[in-house]
């Protein structure tokens, strides 16, 4: 039943992340770093489907049960839901109308003059490879 309505996977760092999207929360259970100890996290899952960081970690060791390693997966995910919803994001158009409006980045992408310099740099050896080999070709 597991597999059917959660998603686990490993990541990275060898560890594995069981995603509840129904539930919009995730839990990671990973190697602490320590000796025989793991590291359970959990966070919560954003509107497009990218894990926002882990609001909750605890350390558990390894010869824990697997009712104690249930409860605290429980204690995390509880906790998790407690927390306050990040707030909704505005609606696409709206202007924001408290403060300085907040710059989206450039409009466009524009090439500074360094990479324009290396661009004319890579041209012209092109250029010279190409003249000297004209030049001085096989007869």
């Amino acid at each position: 039943m597991l597999w059917r309505r959660y998603t686990v996977y490993r990541d990275r760092a060898g560890g594995v992340v069981i995603r509840g999207e129904h539930v919009q929360r995730w839990i990671s259970l990973a190697p602490s770093g320590r000796r025989d100890e793991i590291l359970l996290r959990a966070g919560r899952i954003l509107d497009g489907g990218t894990t926002a960081p882990a609001r909750s970690e605890m350390v558990l060791p390894l010869d824990a049960g697997t009712g104690e390693l249930a409860t605290a997966c429980r204690r995390l995910l509880a906790e998790t839901a407690a927390d306050p919803a990040p707030p909704a994001p505005a609606a696409p158009g709206r202007a924001q109308r408290s403060g300085k409006p907040k710059r989206s980045g450039r409009k466009g992408r524009r090439m500074s003059l360094a990479s324009w310099m290396i661009l004319a740099c890579v041209v012209g050896v092109v250029a010279l490879y190409a003249y000297s080999t004209a030049t001085t070709g096989t007869r």
